[in-house]
């Protein structure tokens, strides 16, 4: 059995989620009061994202390298980025270390593959719906066309993700919003979504949406699990 090692904080509240999720599919695999070992870093998410606005890229991989080798050294066998935004870094940071690593995108896009989807919405902060290492990677790697909400959209969905999720702040007002972007994606023709950001799923659900959706915490976690698993 591998052991786990969790960068988290980005943010706690997404953390927690993670956390819970990999104990509770471990012990539901493993039966009795058996789960998977696991380690977490959680680490300041006000100074992560400033260096992101920053587009100081080169100071959030060393910082998340130097993150991943102290895992590795305190025992992981296998390290994830409880986060979408801070994979920017991703490819720099495996590149440096030795323990693998699982990218939240491949764990999405084999779920979206399953379903034999090809062209997914996403939601998520400014940075992951304006940037190319999700969804260029979705579109390289997996042939699946990802598309952005419209740009005038993208504040209210930063915002609430910045003033609200992140302070675990559920407001049905957000979610009715977040919905609305949805059936709009739909209409453009989605044919899923992917909750692009790790907060995202307390306030959007399965039963919230008119489309599959594809929630990047829970698929993440659940990919850890496989691996230290061996599955």
């Amino acid at each position: 059995m591998k052991k786990i090692g969790l960068i988290g904080g980005l943010s706690w509240q997404s953390t927690v989620d993670y956390y819970r999720i990999i104990n509770e599919e471990s012990n539901r695999r493993l039966g009795g009061k058996s789960t998977v070992e696991s380690i977490i870093y959680s680490t300041d998410l006000e100074e992560k994202y400033g260096l992101v606005m920053k587009n100081d890229m080169e100071t959030l991989a060393r910082e998340f390298t130097e993150i991943t080798k102290s895992l590795e050294k305190a025992g992981a066998d296998v390290v994830l980025m409880c986060t979408n935004t801070m994979h920017t870094v991703f490819d720099e940071i495996q590149k440096n270390v030795d323990v693998p690593m699982i990218h939240i995108t491949d764990a999405a896009a084999a779920a979206i593959k399953k379903q034999g989807l090809t062209k997914v919405g996403i939601l998520g902060t400014t940075f992951t719906m304006t940037q190319p290492f999700i969804m260029g990677k979705l579109k390289e790697d997996y042939g699946i066309e990802c598309i952005a909400p419209r740009k005038e959209q993208m504040p209210e969905i930063m915002r609430v993700i910045e003033e609200e999720l992140t302070f675990n702040i559920i407001k049905d007002s957000s979610r009715e919003y977040y919905v609305n972007v949805i059936k709009e994606l739909q209409q453009r023709g989605a044919q899923g979504v992917i909750l692009g950001c790790t907060e995202i799923q307390m306030l959007i659900k399965q039963k919230d949406s008119p489309l599959p959706v594809f929630d990047t915490t829970e698929l993440h976690a659940l990919a850890a699990v496989d691996c230290a698993l061996g599955e």
